[in-house]
C-alpha cells in the first residue's frame, strides 16, 4: 500500500473551473489517518509552483489559480483512470526483475501506466485501449508530455544539487484537449539529495507525521529558492 493524500472537488466560482482542496492529514501505508498541520496548504503551494512552472516550457495543464490556502482552480476536465508514472532509478520491483541493484539509475527512464491507487494496479497499454480508457493517438501524446515533464523537472532538481527518483503524471480532457493535471506534490514526486549524511526522509520510507513534514518543507524550500 503507498501513502495517500486526501483531497476533495469543490465548487468554483469560476466559469468552466473546478476546484481542489487538499486536506491536513494523510493515509499511512498502515492505512492510518495522521494529520500533519498546514499540510494542505503546502501542498497546494508544491502543485502550483510545478504546474506554472511547467506552463513556462508549454506543457499542456489545466491548472488556473491557487485560491485561499489550501485550494486550487482548475478548468473542469475529465479525468482518465489512470496515471503514468516515471522511473529514472529502479525501484524494489523493476530491481528484482531485472537482477539490479535498486536504486540503479535507469539509461532511459521507464514509463509504467497504473489504475487507480492500489499497490497492484500496474497495466498495460493493451489494457487502455481494450477498456477504452484512451486512444492510441492520447497514449502517444500523454508520453511525449510525461517525456518532456520528466527532462524538465529532472533539470530542476539536478540544478538544486537533487536527484528525481520518480514522478508521477495524471492527465484529464478539457474540450477536447489532453491536459496535465494535479500530481505535482510531495506523494508522488520523489527526491534524492545528492550529499553524504543528507538527512532528508526517503521518500518510500515516509510513515510519520515528522517524516512527512520534514519531507514536505524540503520540497517547498526548493520551490521558495527559484
Amino acid at each position: 500500500m503507498t501513502i495517500k493524500h486526501q483531497k476533495r472537488i469543490i465548487p468554483s466560482k469560476e466559469p468552466g473551473c473546478i476546484a481542489i482542496e487538499y486536506e491536513d492529514f494523510f493515509i499511512t501505508k498502515q492505512n492510518k489517518k495522521a494529520t500533519s498541520k498546514e499540510l494542505g496548504n503546502k501542498v497546494a503551494s508544491i502543485n502550483s509552483y510545478f504546474l506554472e512552472y511547467l506552463k513556462e516550457y508549454n506543457i499542456p495543464n489545466a491548472y488556473v489559480k491557487k485560491i485561499e490556502k489550501n485550494s486550487l482552480v482548475f478548468l473542469n476536465f475529465d479525468e482518465f483512470a489512470f496515471k503514468v508514472k516515471v522511473f529514472n532509478v529502479a525501484d524494489k520491483r523493476i530491481a528484482k526483475i531485472f537482477s539490479i541493484k535498486s536504486g540503479s539509475l535507469l539509461d532511459l527512464p521507464i514509463f509504467e501506466y497504473h489504475f487507480g491507487d492500489s499497490s497492484d494496479s500496474l497495466i498495460t497499454e493493451s489494457h487502455l485501449i481494450s477498456f477504452n480508457l484512451c486512444t492510441y493517438d492520447e497514449i502517444k501524446l500523454m508520453n511525449r508530455i510525461c517525456s518532456k515533464v520528466n527532462a524538465i523537472m529532472r533539470s530542476f532538481f539536478e540544478r538544486r544539487n537533487h536527484q528525481l527518483i520518480e514522478l508521477t503524471c495524471g492527465f484529464g480532457k478539457f474540450e477536447g484537449k489532453i491536459l496535465l493535471i494535479d500530481h505535482f506534490s510531495p506523494f508522488s514526486l520523489k527526491i534524492i539529495e545528492n550529499i553524504t549524511g543528507s538527512n532528508l526522509p526517503d521518500p518510500d520510507k515516509i510513515e510519520t507525521n515528522t517524516q512527512m513534514k520534514k519531507y514536505v518543507d524540503h520540497l517547498l524550500q526548493l520551490t521558495n529558492g527559484e
